[in-house]
């Protein structure tokens, strides 16, 4: 059973990517197959995944079959006695408004779509982290005091002080509906009074990953290509910082979305 520092670095490594979880609590149900578990979560890495959880001791493998560790179940037990209260009370919340939009300017990476600056009031402040289930695609991070959402193209942040930046809209029409949309949902889970409980955020594939990187395979990093790099994020054997050439302007934008992405590993 894991006790010491370099073992628990192995569990919290091991659960701390979304498809290793979903295997984690698929064998709740009991024993399964490596065929019934790649039905469940995809092909893709998922011996990288066995290997990892069963390094941790959360999983034992036996001819082809698949099983929770004792270990595995008392760590599953405990998560779930800790995380009981699942819901989080927000009903001393306010509704909020959208009470400008003060600026509209041209993306860096994209001169054709646009970067806006909005202020929503009243702020939100530390609601903003248990709001972050009512979005697939939604972070919030401690660091900036900010819940950080992605749809499609469009990357929205919503800072504890009000202020609201979005990347990647088309024209001042777009920028005004999605602002609406988020005012609407955010309301309607204050009126409830209850935020969501928390749930997996949307996988992120490899590819997807590969598709923001400079994809010039240069080598900097220390990889032979991009793609080989957009495998080892999605391992959290590399950070984003490694990719050197996404300081430079023309990548600033790609390197805010893989900012976002690498948050669902």
């Amino acid at each position: 059973m894991p006790g010491n520092p370099n073992e628990i670095k192995l569990v919290n490594n091991a659960m701390s990517n979304a498809t290793r979880r979903k295997i984690m609590n698929f064998l709740l149900a009991g024993d399964k197959s490596t065929e019934e578990i790649e039905g469940e979560v995809g092909k893709t890495m998922l011996d990288f995944h066995l290997k990892l959880l069963q390094q941790a001791s959360l999983i034992e493998i036996e001819e082809g079959t698949v099983r929770l560790s004792e270990y595995g179940k008392n760590f599953l037990k405990d998560k779930e006695e800790k995380g009981a209260d699942k819901t989080a009370d927000i009903s001393q919340a306010k509704p909020i408004e959208i009470t400008e939009v003060r600026q509209f300017l041209p993306c860096i990476a994209d001169s054709s779509k646009f970067r806006v600056i909005a202020n929503i009031a009243p702020p939100l402040g530390g609601t903003l982290k248990v709001l972050e289930p009512l979005f697939s695609r939604g972070k919030y991070s401690d660091k900036i005091n900010a819940l950080i959402i992605q749809k499609g193209e469009i990357i929205t942040t919503i800072y504890g002080t009000g202020k609201v930046t979005m990347t990647m809209i088309k024209n001042e029409g777009e920028a005004r509906e999605s602002l609406e949309n988020l005012k609407s949902t955010i309301n309607n889970a204050i009126a409830k009074g209850v935020a969501p409980a928390p749930r997996e955020k949307v996988r992120v594939e490899p590819m997807e990953l590969y598709k923001y990187l400079p994809q010039t395979n240069c080598g900097k990093c220390g990889e032979q290509s991009c793609y080989t790099f957009a495998i080892k994020l999605m391992s959290d054997e590399a950070s984003i910082d490694k990719c050197t050439p996404l300081k430079e302007k023309q990548y600033a934008l790609n390197q805010e979305h893989l900012q976002v992405l690498t948050a669902y590993i």
